[in-house]
C-alpha cells in the first residue's frame, strides 16, 4: 500500500505566524495556515488540521461505506458524507473533542436497517475512524427516498 505525504513550511510565533501546507503526494494544492484562524469560529480563507482530518475522514468513510453496502447485496447510487471535526479545549490545550459523521444514501437493495448496519460496521472499519481511536465519533445515517 501506498504511503502519502503532506509537507507544511510554518513562519513566525503561534500566535503571530502562519504556513502552508502543501498536499505534496497528489500535487492538489497548497493552503494557508494559521492558529488565531484556526481557533476562530470563521476560517478567513484558511484550512486547518480539524478541517484536513474531516475531508479525509468524509472521503474514508465514504469508501467503507460504499464497501459494506456492497458486502451486505446492496447497491450505492450516492452518498453525501459530512464529517465535522471540533476543536474545543483540553487540561487547558487544544483538543480534538469530537468528530460527527453525517451520511444520507440512496441505495438500492437494502432497507433502512439494512443501511444502518452497513454504515456502523464502515464506522468501526473506516480507517481513519480507527486512527482517531480515543476522540468520541458518532453517526447519523439515513436513507433518501
Amino acid at each position: 500500500m501506498p504511503t502519502r505525504s503532506a509537507r507544511t513550511a510554518w513562519n513566525g510565533t503561534l500566535q503571530e505566524g502562519s504556513g502552508q501546507v502543501e498536499l505534496s503526494s497528489s500535487k492538489v494544492g497548497t493552503y494557508e495556515v494559521s492558529f488565531p484562524k484556526r481557533a476562530a469560529d470563521e476560517a478567513g480563507g484558511t484550512t486547518s488540521p480539524e478541517e484536513l482530518i474531516a475531508a479525509a475522514h468524509s472521503a474514508c468513510f465514504a469508501m467503507a461505506l460504499s464497501s459494506e453496502i456492497g458486502k451486505a447485496g446492496g447497491t450505492p447510487q450516492s452518498l453525501e458524507v459530512s464529517a465535522d471535526v471540533t476543536l474545543g479545549q483540553k487540561d487547558g490545550a487544544p483538543h480534538i473533542t469530537g468528530i460527527a459523521l453525517t451520511v444520507r444514501g440512496e441505495v438500492e437493495g437494502l432497507d433502512a436497517d439494512g443501511f444502518q448496519e452497513a454504515a456502523q460496521k464502515a464506522k468501526a472499519g473506516c480507517p481513519v475512524s480507527k486512527a482517531l481511536t480515543g476522540t468520541e465519533i458518532t453517526l447519523d445515517a439515513s436513507l433518501e427516498q
